[in-house]
């Protein structure tokens, strides 16, 4: 059989569009067969699963019903855009995730006429990472921590919040410091949510109270159901990145019994899982750490550090830059790619320095 450069070039695809999928499969299986046992998941594993697959599909129905580009559309016009651009994508994330919000702005700046599109999408990964961190809803490593500790929502935020605040008022003025040249002028044509926006506002409703335990777990079937019966493609959700999560419990799982052993310290954690994320992302160093140690305050501020810093540090990082690079109109790959480092790793420092300076 003869491997043609073209087939060897969607191998390469694949892998690097799915090499953590893989590696969490490859590990999956060496920690299965290293304890001789089938893999397994606890009964809480496969309600935070659910939950995690039916935010999915309702911040995918939100999407498609254009309400979250037509939000987009309004904000660009007026004065101190890149605040805006910025501020926007904070909160934003706090509510649909920080993958979807960056999927929603990155592409809405890159459409403006402006000169400085590398630096506003950079401060968008890092505002989408730092505002998703307050919500236990905002990316998944956090519903992940406020399920597994059984957490309430006040002492969650009040954990959290000086981290997100902060970087809210650092990024705010990085964002004023931006300087623009051209006029902002946007290439998409007007547009209007569908009237199922407001069903699946409903939905995210409904989801968002069962992730605070004010609902049962079983409510997330009516969105399921109402996706089957009237919208399957918002079943189209990113079932690659589901099915990695699913793995890392597997790991988190077998881990716990080959180690043993807890984290006894929080700055032990707080260190361990930030510095692990820059390697294996942040929501597989959650899954992680979270088998080992009680301390969940420093467990949610080191992975929510850990989003910045590398490429991979943060799934939504790797979707920001991707974004960019696939635009016809961006350039400099390599240029883009060391301020993306260095405004990360600058944020990571900082984040740090908080975790140490801060009372807490």
């Amino acid at each position: 059989m003869r491997v043609t450069f073209k087939s060897l070039s969607r191998y390469a695809d694949v892998l690097s569009e799915q090499w953590l999928l893989i590696i969490s499969i490859a590990g999956v299986i060496g920690t299965s067969l290293y304890l001789h046992q089938p893999p397994s998941l606890a009964r809480e594993d496969l309600q935070i699963i659910f939950i995690l697959a039916v935010l999915f599909i309702a911040v995918k129905g939100l999407e498609r019903s254009g309400l979250l580009a037509w939000l987009s559309q309004k904000i660009e016009r007026g004065a101190f855009l890149p605040a805006k651009l910025v501020c926007v994508t904070f909160f934003l994330s706090m509510l649909v995730t920080n993958d979807v919000a960056l999927l929603v702005m990155v592409p809405l700046t890159l459409a403006l006429n402006t000169d400085r599109k590398d630096i506003l999408v950079i401060l968008e990964a890092l505002a989408a990472n730092a505002g998703s961190a307050l919500t236990p809803f905002g990316n998944p490593q956090n519903l992940f921590i406020y399920w597994y500790y059984h957490l309430e929502p006040q002492q969650f935020i009040t954990t959290i919040s000086p981290f997100c605040l902060l970087f809210l008022v650092l990024l705010t003025l990085a964002a004023f410091s931006v300087q623009q040249r051209n006029a902002v002028v946007s290439h998409y044509p007007s547009l209007l949510p569908h009237r199922t926006a407001w069903i699946y506002l409903l939905l995210l409703v409904l989801v968002i109270l069962t992730v605070l335990r004010v609902l049962p777990v079983s409510i997330g079937f009516i969105v399921v159901a109402y996706a089957l019966l009237f919208d399957r493609k918002s079943l189209g959700i990113d079932y690659s990145l589901l099915f990695t999560l699913i793995c890392f419990f597997v790991i988190s799982e077998n881990m716990k019994g080959i180690l043993a052993v807890r984290l006894q310290h929080s700055t032990h954690v707080f260190l361990s899982s930030a510095l692990a994320s820059q390697v294996i992302s942040n929501v597989p160093a959650a899954l992680l750490f979270a088998k080992f140690t009680p301390h969940w305050q420093a467990l949610l501020w080191g992975t929510n550090v850990g989003g910045f810093g590398s490429l991979i540090g943060s799934l939504a990082n790797v979707i920001a830059y991707r974004l960019y690079l696939a635009h016809d109109e961006t350039s400099r790959y390599l240029a883009f790619t060391g301020k993306f480092l260095l405004f990360g790793y600058t944020a990571f420092a900082v984040g740090i320095s908080m975790y140490f300076v801060l009372p807490g």
